[in-house]
């Protein structure tokens, strides 16, 4: 089984990751690899956050790797919180400070609409291949559902009465933002292997 570093320690990520790829890989964390470097994201974009840290981990372990880069983007906010998706609220990455935030910035607000874009950079015997994923949506005004992480219990994907909180794990992996990148990297390593 070809092994891949995903070059991430966000348990969320990578179990979502692991269930996408259903077994066809060996994933294995930063942590798996010995690796608890805190890789500066300083990139104006997802494509170039995702880059670096790829970049870091092949440079620093010559593994093959990749590495994401996900975010809310929303019209009304001009694009934002974006690559500040996780910080939106302050350096400690608590969701529940950052969509209160986005909940407060849209009160009154009549264009709700939004994605989830991500980005994926993989480096394979050192070459470098980005792929891309997004869903559209919209967020709703209150919280909604347990599950998922992040923003996921205040949007609703285009075509759906639910929030990604409410959707199992299989539901919101078969339709996310992040699925959609990983199935063109799976694509990708399948027609490469």
């Amino acid at each position: 089984m070809k092994q891949l570093v995903f070059a991430t320690n966000n348990a969320h990520k990578l179990d979502e990751v692991r269930k996408i790829l259903g077994g066809k890989f060996d994933i294995l964390s930063l942590r798996e690899i010995g690796c608890n470097d805190d890789i500066a994201e300083t990139a104006e974009t997802f494509e170039g956050n995702a880059l670096i840290k790829a970049r870091y981990i092949h440079d620093k372990y010559g593994c093959d790797c990749f590495a994401d880069d996900s975010g809310l983007e929303i019209d009304a906010l001009g694009g934002a919180p974006g690559v500040y998706s996780a910080r939106y609220a302050g350096e400690a990455h608590d969701s529940e400070k950052n969509m209160a935030k986005v909940l407060e910035q849209l009160q009154g607000e009549e264009n709700r609409a939004a994605r989830f874009r991500t980005a994926i950079a993989l480096i394979l015997d050192g070459k470098e291949h980005l792929f891309e994923g997004e869903i559209k949506g919209r967020i709703i005004e209150e919280r909604r559902g347990a599950g998922g992480f992040g923003y996921d219990p205040i949007f609703i994907p285009d075509g759906e009465t639910r929030t990604f909180a409410e959707m199992s794990d299989a539901q919101k992996n078969g339709i996310s933002h992040r699925a959609r990148a990983v199935a063109k990297l799976v694509a990708f390593l399948e027609s490469w292997s």
